[in-house]
């Protein structure tokens, strides 16, 4: 913590190629003690500091109560923070955007019969797509959280690990994150335990030292989900039959929102065991409950979409060196052959596609499909005959897991 408290100098602690005094740097501030304290350390080290506030909803008819976000005193702190530290800072009025983007899709997400994590979606939308194209469109080098998130930058790839206080970890929330962004954002917090983050605010003399940290959800008074889905989508509670997993009917519900899986308290069902909520089924309106062990998961399927090359192939490397001890020289020849994978395009595909089969232990399948790929094969270039270190090798770097080897 104390090199974060260090008099301004030329270095430039977030890695960029230039002095502080040079960089322009946007901080999210939602008022609280992190995002304050972030804006603190950037200021005292000599950066541009603009602060940015998300006016998100109208707070009067949300009925805020203390504990939550982003409430209208948030905004009120952000700004008295501002003003102590002598930043910039604006409120940017995305009132419109968190409805349609997080609100909305939150409501309709319980009508499908899911449990929803609303702040991963407004992190995916309007803070790291919207924030980050304003702080693109004030020409900041870089956007500033006070999420605790450890950022690596590595063969100039930028990676995100968990902080080094693992109770504060927010790497989940923020798993949708795209390459661009993570390399445009940086986490100064995510080598400081949350108590040495109250620390720094006290010697800044920020007032929001000692402010609690947020619990709920930003938008759901007193932590009443229920009411916020009844408003919006007013057919919510329709009701429907609690099943057990053999479909016989056990009683009555007042709605789906009411549920989520795993759940145990609140079914009204009794039992000789305790029932858990094993599956929801959103068009026939059932609850399915059962037993504990049938809450397991058993299979996995995977959905593989647009993959970086560059990436995939800096991840070859990596697993191979650590995996079979690979010399450089033995990476140079991966290299090529990584070359040569990516322009067989076909081959490409069933390597993707074989996921399913892989789950089940189709392995006939799986030489089917790569066989019939390099058949057809229309780049000869592509130098590839089926073997099974080589299939074996792709299935490592894609995060296939079987059992067995074919």
């Amino acid at each position: 913590m104390t090199t974060l408290l260090k008099t301004k100098s030329n270095n430039n602690l977030l890695g960029l190629d230039k002095p502080p005094n040079e960089t322009k740097v946007v901080v999210a501030m939602s008022g609280g003690v992190d995002s304050s304290v972030v804006a603190g350390l950037m200021k005292i080290n000599g950066y541009q500091v603009i602060g940015m506030t998300l006016q998100l909803y109208d707070y009067a008819q949300i009925n805020k109560k203390p504990g939550t976000c982003c409430a209208g005193q948030d905004i009120y702190d952000a700004k008295r923070v501002s003003e102590k530290l002598d930043i910039d800072h604006y409120v940017l009025n995305y009132e419109s955007k968190f409805k349609k983007e997080v609100i909305e899709k939150f409501a309709d997400s319980y009508l499908r019969g899911e449990t929803p994590i609303p702040c991963v979606n407004c992190n995916q939308t309007v803070k790291f797509r919207d924030l980050f194209e304003s702080a693109k469109n004030l020409k900041a080098d870089a956007l500033i959280t006070g999420h605790y998130v450890k950022k690596i930058i590595d063969n100039k790839i930028s990676k995100m690990y968990r902080p080094k206080d693992l109770n504060r970890d927010q790497t989940y929330f923020l798993f949708a994150t795209t390459q661009e962004q993570l390399n445009y954002l940086h986490f100064p917090l995510g080598d400081l335990p949350k108590e040495e983050t109250r620390n720094i605010a006290k010697k800044l003399n920020l007032e929001v030292a000692n402010k609690p940290d947020s619990q709920d959800i930003c938008f759901v008074p007193n932590g009443n989900y229920v009411s916020v889905i009844e408003r919006l989508r007013p057919e919510a509670h329709e009701p429907g039959n609690i099943i057990d997993t053999k479909g016989n009917v056990l009683g009555k519900h007042e709605g789906i929102i009411n549920f989520t899986i795993g759940q145990r308290k609140g079914i009204k069902i009794s039992g000789e065991i305790p029932y858990y909520v094993i599956k929801i089924n959103p068009k026939t309106k059932e609850v399915i409950i059962g037993k504990k062990e049938e809450l397991e998961i058993k299979r996995l399927k995977v959905e593989l979409k647009k993959i970086d090359n560059e990436v995939l192939q800096i991840s070859i490397k990596e697993q191979l060196r650590e995996a079979y001890k690979s010399s450089d020289e033995d990476l140079i020849c991966v290299e090529e052959e990584f070359s040569n994978f990516c322009k067989n395009q076909q081959l490409k595909k069933a390597l993707l596609t074989s996921v399913d089969f892989l789950n089940s232990g189709d392995y006939d399948s799986i030489r089917s499909l790569i066989d019939n790929a390099l058949k057809a094969g229309q780049d000869k270039n592509v130098g590839h005959e089926y073997n099974k270190d080589v299939e074996s090798r792709y299935r490592d770097v894609l995060h296939w897991r079987v059992n067995d080897s074919l």
